[in-house]
């Protein structure tokens, strides 16, 4: 009896606890399951939360701006406006708003299963969370220039910034443009590594972290994120003196092309062809 206690005890003590992250074919299956979802609401909703995603990037370009002010080491400067992104992207992931650059990882692999649903209903939603995007961070950027909370400190370093990291690609004339486009590449490859790192986490604290190292590398890389760049740009638009506001957009069109590829292929695509057979299976 006494021999059978203590190999139980023995039994438990090299038990190994369950996992504390999901494995990358259920993170996979679960970008499907999420892109259903966003695709099956009403357009307010989707719209809706569109309009929250496109806040939080205001906010996060803010943040980044504010904790990178001042600082003249470049690494350090990188690190903190990498922070102050990352920021409005945990609001995004852990809140349930849509982002359209996300969304480029979640519908593709939702569609890559679903082929047959190709229709015009997923180009109105990419429409809608588009469009969404960019009225949510324009209606942050308008309230925080009306505010005067900020200092004129941080519009000279925000003006700055976009025109030294944002739109300097637009020098290289035609060339400019595929720069942009290959850096929205890489842009939303890394976001769509921080969803998936997002994903695999199943508390908040490793939800945070997942976020916050792919977001620091792809603001530390200067590679462009058309929602990112949205965030900098609502509020810039009320600042800058070199740039019109349509001018963004010869940043935005490109990064956008960019960050659809980076999302839909380098993610999504290669992900749900790797993990095929256990999808397939009906992981849990």
């Amino acid at each position: 009896m006494i021999e059978n206690n203590t190999k139980k005890q023995d039994n438990e003590a090299f038990h190994e606890p369950s996992r504390q992250y999901f494995n990358p074919a259920q993170i996979v299956h679960n970008f499907s399951q999420k892109g259903r979802d966003h695709l099956n609401r009403k357009t307010s909703s989707q719209f809706i939360l569109s309009l929250q995603a496109g806040a939080f990037m205001a906010f996060g370009a803010a943040f980044s701006i504010l904790l990178s002010m001042g600082i003249d080491i470049k690494g350090v400067s990188h690190l903190m406006a990498g922070v102050g992104f990352a920021t409005g992207y945990a609001m995004v992931f852990l809140s349930g708003a849509i982002l359209f650059t996300e969304v480029n990882v979640l519908l593709p692999s939702y569609l890559f299963q679903k082929p047959s649903l190709m229709s015009l209903k997923i180009l109105k939603f990419w429409l809608a969370t588009y469009l969404g995007n960019i009225i949510g961070a324009l209606f942050v950027g308008t309230l925080i220039v009306l505010s005067k909370s900020l200092s004129p400190e941080f519009f000279q370093d925000l003006n700055h910034y976009i025109n030294h990291n944002k739109m300097s690609f637009l020098s290289d004339g035609t060339w400019g443009f595929f720069e942009i486009m290959i850096s929205g590449i890489l842009a939303n490859w890394l976001i769509g590594m921080a969803a998936f790192l997002t994903t695999a986490a199943r508390d908040i604290t490793g939800k945070i972290i997942g976020t916050l190292l792919p977001v620091i590398l792809f603001v530390a890389g200067n590679f462009q994120h058309s929602a990112a760049n949205m965030g900098y740009f609502s509020i810039g638009i009320f600042s800058n003196d070199t740039y019109d506001w349509y001018q963004f957009f010869y940043n935005l069109i490109p990064a956008s092309i960019g960050n659809i590829i980076g999302g839909a292929i380098m993610v999504a695509l290669l992900f749900s062809f790797a993990y095929n057979d256990e999808i397939q299976n009906k992981i849990k």
